[in-house]
């Protein structure tokens, strides 16, 4: 048995998006006690896609990519070029579609440009229910899955309109909390939905406070993914290697290989970079894989300015299946974004975060502002596996002088690099990040 075969590398990415929307005003009354809605949130909405669904996806695709490489942007504006990124593009993009569902005027005029939302709303809604049903259609070989919820305050009037689009074209099913009389079993009620949906790996997205009596709304979505590799790791040949960060000091990094013949990979390079495209495992499902974009210098500040949603696609359209000297880092990131609706709000959409926000769609009046955006994701690249076993081949080749054979390309991660995890049928950016370090914290 080839010893290949025993050890995968295990990506776990695990992100929530909470969006918190409060009353801009008013006094809180005492309220009766009426008995909470009790539904399933998150349950996933199945739509078969039409030619003209298909057409709505890739607007959708489209806009997500954008909002990424613009969140990117602005992330790494905002923080040191040794910080480790990483986000979902695809949820915050999904929590949003509902938030807009509800915005008018100037206030959804502004969430339409930062995301890129497609003009035509029938386009928006049918790409993103098109986009959850094929997410979670599921597969053997991976788990894939995204799961939306809203959670409304009892006694706030909202929209049955607003309600059930939210349901039908994201998933997203309304249970009612008491947030006025009580908040923080509110808080709790919503962090356990967290902790079900990422299974105990985000706890506490919501810390004491974040919900208080004048919360109205919170709309969260999580996206998990657990996959291995097609092209699996030796855990023998993992060793220690030095990575080379940003600010010039040398880490020492699990390293993990693949130099066998086996180790055929798409893979594309220019001037500037090296792009390695790393398939998951599937069985007859849609095919996701991560794609990695290597600096061939120390500098990643140059890729980053030069890389958009149009020219990711080009390079891996340039991208060949060929043998490649593959050297890639284990490592284990955690990130927390509590202050994304100023990131947000810089981006272009302020309106929502003041009381001159417009959420009538959801409730009929204009009394709603978002208070909180928290994004919160947790990726774990390593190898599994239990058992090893050896096997031993010799194999003689007839050389041939008359051909030179092209040099197998060296595609060694030791320095920083991009990465992400797409669907490759759509090409949906799911999930993007940056490694500055992959040395454990």
């Amino acid at each position: 048995m080839d010893p290949r075969t025993m050890g995968g590398c295990l990506l776990l990415a695990f992100v929530i998006i909470c969006i918190a929307i409060a009353g801009c005003t008013g006094t809180l009354p005492d309220q009766p006690a009426t008995p909470p809605v009790t539904t399933t949130p998150g349950v996933p909405v199945t739509i078969s896609p039409t030619p003209s669904d298909m057409t709505a996806q890739e607007a959708v695709t489209s806009a997500n990519n954008r909002f990424a490489f613009d969140l990117y942007s602005r992330l790494g504006n905002e923080n040191t070029a040794s910080t480790n990124l990483f986000f979902s593009p695809f949820s915050i993009s999904s929590a949003l579609a509902i938030t807009y569902e509800g915005a008018r005027g100037q206030t959804a005029d502004e969430i339409q440009s930062v995301f890129h939302f497609p003009s035509d709303t029938a386009d928006l809604r049918n790409g993103f229910a098109g986009l959850n049903t094929a997410i979670n259609s599921g597969d053997a070989a991976y788990s894939l899955r995204t799961a939306n919820a809203l959670w409304a305050e009892k006694t706030y009037p909202f929209l049955p309109e607003y309600i059930e689009n939210a349901e039908r074209y994201y998933g997203a099913k309304a249970t009612n909390l008491d947030f006025i009389n009580q908040p923080e079993p509110s808080r709790l009620t919503i962090n356990r939905w967290v902790e079900e949906q990422t299974n105990d790996k985000i706890k506490d997205l919501l810390s004491e406070g974040t919900i208080d009596p004048l919360t109205r709304l919170v709309i969260t979505n999580a996206i998990y993914f657990k996959g291995t590799w097609v092209k699996q790791f030796d855990t023998n040949n993992t060793t220690e290697e030095d990575f080379l960060t940003p600010a010039g000091k040398t880490v020492k990094v699990p390293m993990m290989q693949r130099t066998d013949e086996d180790a055929i990979y798409r893979y594309a390079e220019t001037d500037d970079l090296q792009l390695l495209v790393m398939p998951y495992e599937h069985a007859g499902g849609r095919q996701l894989s991560m794609v990695v974009l290597l600096p061939k210098g120390d500098r990643l500040a140059p890729v980053e300015t030069s890389l958009d949603a149009q020219t990711l696609p080009a390079l891996q359209q340039a991208a060949t299946s060929r043998q490649v000297e593959m050297y890639f880092p284990k490592f284990k990131l955690e990130t927390k974004y509590d202050q994304l609706g100023l990131i947000l709000a810089a981006m272009g959409m302020p309106t929502a975060f003041t009381d001159r926000a417009d959420f009538s769609g959801m409730g009929g009046e204009n009394d709603l502002f978002i208070s909180d955006v928290i994004h919160q994701a947790y990726v774990d690249v390593n190898e599994e596996g239990t058992e090893a076993a050896a096997a031993t081949a010799v194999v003689v080749r007839l050389q041939s002088a008359q051909i030179k054979p092209e040099p197998v390309p060296v595609f060694r991660a030791d320095h920083p690099f991009l990465f992400f995890i797409q669907d490759d049928e759509t090409g949906a950016i799911l999930f993007m990040g940056r490694i500055a370090d992959p040395s454990p914290a």
